[in-house]
């Protein structure tokens, strides 16, 4: 029987609708089912599943005004399938209107909704014949609802960006969200330039694109990639799935080729692999045995033998280590709001509660991590979040807190991103937000989509006092 390649999207739906995991998982677990299927079947499940979870604020805006059930009151199905259902009319030009309407009927009554067929039909007809001048919130009388429905982001979650960055910022920022993210990978620092070439040469000769970052020599970014597990060198351990954000902060560290290195929340292992491969040793820790065996996957095929992976709880001391370390990285669980562009769903499960929560847990981390370091040592501070508070303010708290200083990153950084954190900082004070002190600020870098080609990722270089 020939598969429904839009039920399997109504799926989806319908499973992170019960809560039952995250889009990228969820989507990933469906495509490896399927892996029988043609390739422009799986990118329209993917598309169409992503696009549907990532617009959703917006494809609700507009289904209520065409629909005399507000989406939140329909039954999960229906809401469901006309959300997918609005994204192919509104987002897939290639896609007739006629058959998309049609499609979502034969859904509805497959799925024993035989009598909302109509309600569907009406409600997709409608949008399809209004669907050139659909109306966004007028922005004269809110600046707020008007980006939360235009960039689909909840309400909150603008006010919160707006306060912390101001206007200017705050819709490059959301349309850097929304831009495509193409798979990120970082060759092995020791990998000769040749092969490196090869490899690139036979990834080309597949139909990828390859684009050398802005940032850093070994790293590339990758479009048409069915998975990365299929592209050449990745068996031989030559790269890793790593973003350039991520190799930034470990670049900042210095680490050195005699360094000890602890990373204390280091799954699924990307900055412990590229601190291996410059420092003597690195011992790479996780709160469970699951994450833990995640890094030794990577670490085998990486041929990195200079790690010791442990599972340990990073809120509770180690004594054994206590000033033992010239590095520690710590890449704490944050709220996770920079990597709204590939986790497309966080946005609908954070909330300024849990924001709070998040920053408890970070301090309770950071209070039985630092003491790791060694006097003149470095902590290297980070999260893939844009939120001040775990952030700026969360380095403040260090260094009110424990005894670390700032040290600047100005020399560190490569050229085009610190030109790129110029402008940022310069719109910031046209918005007259308010900033770190001059000497903090130095040392940390908020990774912004829209301004720098990254996820939204920030770090801090901070030393141990020599007391």
């Amino acid at each position: 029987m020939q598969t429904n390649t839009r039920e399997l999207v109504l799926d989806i739906l319908l499973t992170l609708e019960r809560g039952e995991g995250f889009s990228n998982q969820i989507i990933r677990s469906v495509l490896d089912k399927y892996d029988y299927l043609d390739g422009r079947d799986k990118a329209f499940i993917k598309r169409v599943a992503e696009g549907t979870i990532e617009r959703q604020i917006e494809l609700d805006y507009y289904l209520n005004q065409f629909s005399s059930v507000s989406v939140r009151k329909m039954k999960p199905l229906i809401r469901c399938l006309l959300r997918m259902s609005a994204y192919q009319l509104l987002y897939l030009d290639a896609v007739p209107d006629s058959a998309v309407c049609n499609e979502a009927c034969k859904l509805a009554e497959k799925r024993k909704f035989r009598n909302l067929k109509g309600f569907v039909n009406g409600v997709l007809r409608n949008l399809a014949k209004q669907k050139d001048n659909l109306p966004l919130p007028d922005r004269e009388k809110g600046e707020v609802p008007y980006l939360s429905v235009k960039y689909s982001v909840p309400e909150w979650m603008v006010e919160l960006w707006l306060r912390e960055y101001g206007k200017e910022i705050v819709e490059t920022l959301l349309e850097g969200l929304l831009q495509i993210h193409p798979v990120s990978i970082r060759f092995r620092t020791d990998l000769e330039e040749g092969e490196r070439e090869r490899i690139l040469h036979e990834m080309k000769a597949q139909g990828v694109k390859a684009q050398k970052s802005a940032y850093l020599p070994y790293l590339y970014t990758l479009q048409n990639v069915e998975g990365v597990q299929i592209l050449p060198g990745f068996e031989e351990g030559a790269f890793a799935v790593q973003d350039v954000s991520s190799a930034l902060a470990v670049e900042a560290a210095g680490i050195g080729s005699e360094d000890f290195v602890i990373d204390v929340c280091a799954a699924p292992g990307g900055k412990s692999i590229l601190a291996a491969e410059k420092a003597d040793k690195v011992l790479s820790r996780d709160v469970s045995e699951s994450k833990v065996e995640l890094i030794g996957e990577n670490l085998e095929r990486m041929q990195i033998n200079n790690i010791i992976t442990q599972v340990y709880d990073a809120t509770q001391t180690d004594e054994t280590y206590r000033d033992q370390a010239d590095v520690v990285l710590m890449d704490v669980p944050c709220s996770g709001l920079g990597v709204l562009g590939k986790k497309r769903d966080i946005k609908y499960h954070a909330s300024p509660e849990s924001l709070s929560e998040i920053t408890r847990l970070q301090r309770e981390i950071i209070s039985h991590s630092w003491q790791y370091v060694k006097p003149g040592g470095i902590l290297l501070y980070s999260t893939c979040t844009i939120h001040r508070a775990e952030n700026e303010e969360m380095v403040q708290w260090i260094l009110d807190n424990f005894p670390f200083e700032p040290v600047t990153l100005d020399e560190e950084l490569p050229e085009k991103l610190k030109e790129q954190r110029e402008i940022v900082q310069d719109a910031r004070s046209k918005d007259s937000v308010e900033k770190a002190d001059e000497e903090v600020q130095r040392a940390c870098v908020q990774m912004l989509p829209g301004y720098m080609k990254a996820d939204g990722f920030f770090f801090a270089k901070l030393r141990r006092k020599d007391v």
